[in-house]
This record gives C-alpha cells, structure tokens and sequence, in this order.
C-alpha cells in the first residue's frame, strides 16, 4: 500500500468510526434536514438522480430521495454488476429491491439502467475543496469516469455527517471531486467546484 492509499485508510477508519457512533436520533434528524433541502438541490424535472440505499451507519438518503421523486425528479440507485462496475437502475418503489453485493440493495436487472443528471454520493470522508473518500473499492471513481467519456457531467452532491469532514483528503489524479456537500447543517457549496 503506498503513502496515499495508507493516509486515506487512516483517515477512511477514523471517520467511519465517529459516524459509527452518532445515535439513532442524530441518524433522524439528520435525514429529515436532508429531505427539508430537497428544494435547494436544483433540480430541473425529469432530472435522472442517481441515489442510494443506505449501509451500515450511512446517513439515510431516502427520504431526501422520497422528496426529490415528488418534485418530478426520476431516481435510480446503484447496483454493483460485477464487483468493479456499478450502473445505475431505475428505482421503481412499488418493486421490491434485491440484495447486492457489500450490504447495498438495489433495483435487478430488469430495471431500466439510467445515467444519472445528478449524483448523490455516499462517501466515508470528504473536505472544504471537495475531496472524497468512499470505501475504496473505487466504483463511483470508475462510474463518474464511464459518464464522463460519454460526455456526461452530472452534478456529485455528497451526503454525508459533519463528523465526516476533515482538515484534507489526499486528492489523486482520478479524482473528482464534489460540487456540494449535504449534511445535518444543510448544504453547502464547495470552494473548489470544478
């Protein structure tokens, strides 16, 4: 593991750690002032919004994508294809979701695959210039790079607790980084939007 890899492990475990131990009420607030910023998003109707359906301790997205759905937005999640790839699946809340790889649900292949206007992404870490850290495994990494070099720039809104944000995550060249950032103290916009 080189230097980078190690400080973004370290910084990885130490901010999974104190998301670990937010209770359950911080848990509820927190994805209630998501969903009361629904608004503030910017979305236009009929904007595909790539989600996700929480794991472990993640701050919970789903009523934040309950409310962008009634604003007219059409929102898919995230479903791992092949350990390395993920795209993203129409959601349809009337059709049950299926296990998927790491702890995710997620629409099956039978849905309609979507490429999403605008991405709220999980993440482990992320910083003022709006670096992020996810799991890595790399997969949003490799998924924002297929759309890009299909000429798709959609909008990365990470969701996310205060006590993930750091003094610096290590940026390497593959990454890009966040427009937006949406925690319990509302959302925020980057310094460094590229």
């Amino acid at each position: 593991m080189d230097a980078t890899s190690a400080d973004k492990a370290d910084i990885r475990a130490a901010a999974l750690a104190r998301r670990d131990a937010l209770g359950a009420d911080h848990h509820a607030r927190a994805a209630q002032v998501l969903a009361d910023h629904a608004d503030a998003i910017g979305l236009k109707p009929g904007d595909v919004i790539s989600g996700f359906w929480p794991i472990r301790s993640e701050i919970d997205s789903r009523p934040l994508m309950e409310a962008l759905a009634a604003h007219g937005a059409t929102i898919a999640l995230p479903a791992v294809i092949d350990r390395q790839t993920i795209v993203f699946r129409r959601y349809d809340p009337d059709v049950p979701l299926i296990a998927g790889s790491f702890g995710t649900m997620a629409p099956g292949p039978d849905a309609e695959t979507l490429d999403p206007d605008l991405m709220l992404v999980p993440l482990s870490a992320f910083d003022d210039a709006g670096n992020r850290i996810g799991y890595g495994a790399g997969h949003y990494d490799r998924a924002i790079a297929r759309l890009h070099a299909r000429g798709r720039s959609p909008r990365l809104v990470g969701l996310a607790f205060e006590c993930q944000r750091v003094d610096r995550v290590p940026a390497e060249p593959h990454d890009v980084p966040l427009h937006t950032v949406l925690t319990e103290n509302g959302l925020q916009a980057l310094p460094a939007q590229r």
